[in-house]
């Protein structure tokens, strides 16, 4: 019997990935000190609530931009995005397809760089990165990429269209420029720490 809210035939649960754990590794640790988003390498990341101490994107709020045209542009918002997380396994092909020899992480504003789990770029939101250390993020989702951070990927490549190579990161770039995350549990993160992916249970929800 069901209630009178409901219909008589409840509709067929969606396939559902049961939760799994993965494993990585910290390569890189950087930090945007200079007042812009391009990073550099640093000793330790210290986080707090707020995101990275001293970093372009620290901050428990930010103005709202081109990525949510539901705001008016300046809106201030819950910052999820205190954290840019690549791989660079990614990176390289992204590199390949642009026809350069590489991107690195800093000249994107990355702040980690992590290696061991496939399809980095691919995680899906509500994802914890739980760090030896004791430092745990929340993964936002993917950092769509840019042609601003495009543009600072063709200031290294001075030979080459400078418009054109900005523009083709977006398109070589997608889906393998990272996540953003925010900071769910403080504290310090160093190279070479172990991280352990908690990927939660996935579906897709139905369409009509």
């Amino acid at each position: 019997m069901t209630l009178p809210m409901f219909p008589d035939l409840a509709p067929a649960l969606p396939e559902i990935v049961p939760a799994r754990l993965i494993k990585g590794e910290v390569t890189a640790v950087l930090a945007a000190l200079g007042g812009d988003f391009p990073t550099g390498d640093v000793a330790e990341l210290t986080l707090g609530y707020d995101g990275i101490e001293g970093d372009y994107h620290a901050g428990s709020t930010r103005k709202s931009g081109g990525r949510e045209p539901w705001y008016p542009r300046g809106t201030e918002i819950r910052n999820e995005r205190q954290v840019s997380i690549v791989a660079e396994d990614e990176l390289a092909i992204a590199a390949s397809a642009m026809g350069i020899e590489r991107i690195e992480p800093g000249w994107i504003g990355a702040n980690l760089v992590i290696a061991g789990i496939p399809l980095l770029s691919m995680l899906p939101p509500r994802t914890q990165l739980f760090f030896e250390g004791g430092v745990t993020l929340r993964i936002d989702g993917d950092n769509a990429p840019c042609r601003i951070a495009g543009a600072m990927i063709a200031r290294n490549y001075p030979d080459m269209d400078q418009t054109s190579l900005a523009l083709h990161f977006v398109k070589a770039a997608k889906r393998r420029r990272g996540i953003v995350a925010w900071v769910e549990k403080p504290g310090l993160i160093r190279k070479g720490e172990k991280i352990t992916a908690h990927i939660w249970e996935q579906w897709i929800y139905p369409a009509g």
